[in-house]
């Protein structure tokens, strides 16, 4: 419900619908001069937005 009426107030338009998906991070390895490092690239959340029949989201509008 926060995701859906942030979108219609900043991008003045209807959404219908929402769905949220939480991609897990990864462990990535490297190799240097002083060995291996080992760390964790962080998680994120994606959300995925549906909006009104014939409206569109401009996102260069601003540039």
């Amino acid at each position: 419900m926060e995701i859906k009426k942030a979108v219609e107030e900043f991008y003045g338009v209807s959404v219908i619908d929402v769905n949220t998906v939480v991609v897990p991070g990864k462990n990535k390895t490297r190799y240097t001069k002083a060995g291996f490092i080992q760390g964790q690239k962080p998680s994120f959340k994606k959300a995925l937005v549906t909006v009104a029949e014939g409206e569109t989201i401009d996102l260069y509008a601003n540039i």
